[in-house]
């Protein structure tokens, strides 16, 4: 089950994946499967409990796997386009990322890649990256949704919007799961869908 904004686990840095064997496929699997079933286009392991550096994506071409993910650049041109986040199913967000990417990582069987990629598929890369890198994707998609979220967000918090990013995450954590009126039990992990944007 996809887990939602407030369980601690979505702000660790993930660990490094050592061992590459049947279990690690079997999960993958599992990861995979649970990414269609959300209607999403990435899916990382943190975002179901499992604080492994792993995620998995389809930007349209299939299902791709990426483990002990390491970015080796990142464009100076950026471009803004509309994310979404399973951990906030329905919260959608305008965010400005690089444009393009060069990826380096690890497949099922241990072997390296470096890839380089633009576009749709470069933001999902990044937003998936972030979650197994524990950044707070999450947050800053919530942050800056259009969807009336910035205005109770802000309030909960008592701070000015340039603040909201580097206010304490417990503290935001816990204003967005009021803002979002969250039901209870969601640190337990909760299933919700989401449109097909970038969300993961």
């Amino acid at each position: 089950k996809v887990i939602y904004i407030g369980n601690p686990l979505l702000r660790l840095v993930s660990k490094k994946i050592e061992v590459f064997d049947e279990k690690l496929r079997e999960f993958v699997e599992e990861l995979s499967k649970a990414m269609y079933v959300e209607d999403g286009v990435g899916l990382a392991a943190p975002q179901v409990g499992v604080s492994k550096r792993i995620f998995v994506y389809d930007a349209g071409e299939g299902i791709r796997v990426v483990i002990n993910p390491e970015f080796l650049w990142k464009s100076e041109e950026t471009v803004q386009m509309e994310e979404g986040c399973l951990s906030i199913p329905g919260i959608y967000a305008d965010l400005f990322r690089p444009s393009s990417v060069k990826l380096r990582y690890q497949d099922v069987e241990g072997n390296f890649h470096e890839e380089e990629l633009s576009e749709y598929a470069a933001r999902i890369v990044q937003h998936e990256a972030d979650h197994a890198l524990g950044e707070r994707v999450v947050i800053a998609v919530a942050a800056a949704s259009d969807r009336g979220l910035d205005a109770r967000l802000l309030e909960a918090l008592g701070v000015a919007n340039r603040e909201v990013l580097t206010a304490p995450v417990a503290m935001v954590d816990e204003a967005l799961t009021g803002a979002l009126a969250l039901p209870e039990g969601h640190l337990q992990g909760v299933q919700g869908k989401v449109g097909a944007h970038v969300a993961g």
